[in-house]
């Protein structure tokens, strides 16, 4: 199985994820990940994660994804965006960023992990 990167710090505006130059959001999946840029989506805290924002992560083969809602729970996420993860068959946790971060890192051990990491509000 193709494991899914660790994130080893979080902090307010800052995440490091092993392979990966350090950054303030990221996108993570089994083999790898990449700075997660909002504006390739529109994505903004609000109407928050869309479809075309958790795509990548299902072409990746995750199996389980979790979604960050920022430090502060600002960031939404579309009724579009958990119907098209349902109907994939994944299993999905929306938490607060601190939270998703700590239960990913404990999933990426045993699983397809992937995840939406955003570490400021």
């Amino acid at each position: 199985m193709t494991t899914s990167p660790q994130i080893t710090h979080v902090s307010w505006g800052r995440m490091e994820v092993e392979g990966l130059e350090p950054g303030k959001d990221f996108k993570l999946y089994p083999g790898g990940g990449r700075a997660w840029d909002w504006s390739e989506t529109g994505t903004g805290h609000q109407p928050g994660i869309q479809p075309a924002d958790v795509q990548e992560l299902l072409d990746h083969g995750c199996t389980v994804i979790v979604l960050s809602r920022g430090m502060e729970l600002r960031l939404q996420t579309m009724p579009e965006t958990l119907r098209l993860l349902e109907e994939a068959g994944v299993e999905v946790h929306v938490e607060e960023t601190t939270a998703a971060v700590r239960l990913y890192k404990e999933l990426a051990r045993s699983t397809a992990v992937g995840g939406l990491f955003h570490s400021t509000c």
